[in-house]
């Protein structure tokens, strides 16, 4: 797990915010950042080490994983301050804290006092309670495990172009070596359109963003129920 964490802090891009590696001083709490996101994924892999199931999206977002170090986990969740997804469930006994800077401009009031929180991840973990699944069965990753971000600014997302996804599948692959057996499901087109490029096995279930909410809670469902999953 050392050694994957490792070669993810090497990756370094255009326009990408690397957050196991990467420091900004205006929106980080310290030049700490990256290794307490870096400790936080060790710690987060490790209690998976025998999950059975590895969900992966597209790219990471900056109200996410750019500030937890962890695919769909809001850094709101880890802090305690959401209303229905508990820290344990994520690191279980652990020394939580947060990575976004409280005093920066760029952030509104709620997130400087709570931390930042993606609606994604409020989906996700609440679905996978529904499930009835414990915690530590599912991994949550994405196909480009870095936060692609726009002109405007660090704290915006945009989608992972064909090569970054390309370059995404290698961290994958390595993922599913260190944990065998898991099965795979990917979250949106551009997830399964990649994991089938590369000949990964996979079903696939529609993003929950862009008000794709109710489907992705359904298609989960049919997968639990072993059903055909209709994607449009």
């Amino acid at each position: 797990m050392e050694k994957f964490i490792k070669k993810l802090q090497e990756y370094k891009g255009i326009e990408v915010f690397n957050p196991w590696a990467d420091y900004n001083a205006l929106c980080d709490i310290g030049p700490e950042a990256p290794a307490i996101r870096a400790a936080n994924l060790l710690r987060y892999l490790t209690l998976r080490k025998n999950a059975k199931y590895l969900f992966i999206a597209e790219g990471l977002g900056y109200q996410g994983g750019h500030f937890s170090g962890m695919a769909m986990t809001s850094e709101r969740i880890l802090l305690g301050y959401h209303p229905k997804v508990s820290p344990e469930v994520v690191l279980g006994a652990w020394n939580y804290q947060r990575t976004s800077n409280p005093n920066s401009p760029l952030l509104n009031k709620k997130q400087q006092a709570e931390g930042f929180n993606e609606p994604t991840a409020t989906v996700m973990w609440e679905q996978l309670a529904q499930q009835g699944l414990s915690p530590f069965q599912s991994i949550l990753w994405n196909i480009f495990p870095f936060h692609p971000y726009k002109d405007a600014g660090i704290l915006t997302n945009r989608t992972p172009s064909k090569p970054e996804l390309d370059i995404g599948v290698t961290y994958a692959k390595q993922l599913l070596e260190l944990v065998p057996g898991m099965e795979v499901i990917a979250i949106g087109q551009k997830a399964a359109g990649t994991l089938a490029k590369y000949k990964i096995s996979c079903r696939a279930v529609p993003h929950p963003s862009m008000g794709g909410a109710n489907k992705f809670k359904a298609a989960i469902q049919l997968i639990f129920n072993d059903e055909k999953i209709p994607m449009d």
